[in-house]
């Protein structure tokens, strides 16, 4: 495994966070909840944040409070404040297996280990459940974002209160801000006059900030996108990440790009190039991005 790039003191970083802000990636593992924070591409403090296993984890913004950072456990769903010092508190005991934000500021979406699909509403403080509406089931679901999941048996999306199937097969990840994309076990997809090929080959990841940018894992490698308003083969390109290793959870935040690989490297781009730091954690199963300051 390769050391980290970079380095620097902590006096240096907290003197650029002063001026670049804070963002903390919350890394959802089989062992907890590692939250790293970054200052554009400057990599500081990494801790284990929960020690429970987390399949998955989202970040629930909010105008007037500190955002909540919400995870999906083979226990339930936990919720935390972001900030300092976050503390995880369960606020339910039904195993969950993806979270995504819903795209309110109250409430998450959760696919359940049954294959229930639910909006979970909290109350003003974040940590409490005000109440679950389910709005259908699938086969095996894998991955929540915005208003789309991944589903073994294909992609849905919430119309309303309920679910429509939308196509495909063996979706293993969605991207639902900006232009709706799904990675399958046949390729990458894009949504224009129905499901348009992307990329060819096993799509196992794909993550966009709603703004024309996007990434996703094809075949092992991570591939860019380069080109607003296309998004056929052409417009992706492999990135050179750092490391020789696969990245399996993507996200973005305010004007970064995180890959964080299998061995637990996080990697971290803010336009001028990759940058990485060990973060000691294997079986990566999400990432989440907050911002802090």
């Amino acid at each position: 495994m390769a050391p980290a790039e970079d380095d620097i003191s902590i006096d240096e970083k907290r003197v650029y966070a002063g001026s670049a802000g804070r963002t903390d990636a919350y890394v959802a593992t089989g062992s907890g909840i590692v939250r790293v924070s970054l200052s554009a591409d400057k990599i500081g403090a990494f801790d284990m944040v929960a020690r429970d296993a987390a399949r998955d984890v989202a970040v629930l913004a909010r105008d007037e409070r500190a955002d909540s950072v919400v995870a999906a456990t083979p226990e339930g769903l936990s919720v935390a404040a972001v900030g300092d010092d976050p503390a995880f508190e369960a606020v339910d005991d039904d195993p969950a297996v993806a979270v995504g934000a819903a795209g309110g500021r109250d409430g998450v979406i959760a696919a359940r280990e049954d294959g229930a699909i639910e909006r979970v509403e909290f109350e003003d403080g974040g940590t409490v459940v005000a109440s679950t509406a389910r709005l259908g089931t699938v086969a095996d679901p894998r991955a929540v974002d915005g208003a789309l999941v991944a589903a073994a048996d294909g992609v849905y999306r919430i119309v309303g209160g309920g679910l429509t199937d939308v196509g495909l097969d063996d979706a293993r990840d969605v991207a639902g801000a900006g232009m709706p994309l799904a990675a399958t076990g046949a390729g990458l997809y894009w949504l224009g006059n129905g499901w348009m090929t992307a990329l060819k080959g096993a799509a196992d990841a794909v993550a966009a900030d709603g703004d024309g940018h996007a990434m996703a894992v094809a075949d092992g490698d991570l591939l860019v996108h380069s080109a607003a308003g296309e998004w056929d083969d052409e417009t992706w390109a492999v990135a050179d990440l750092p490391v020789d290793e696969t990245a399996v959870a993507l996200g973005y935040g305010r004007g970064v790009s995180v890959a964080v690989t299998d061995a637990g490297t996080l990697c971290v781009d803010a336009g001028d190039g990759w940058r990485h730091q060990v973060v000691g954690v294997r079986d990566v199963n999400g990432v989440a991005l907050a911002v802090v300051e």
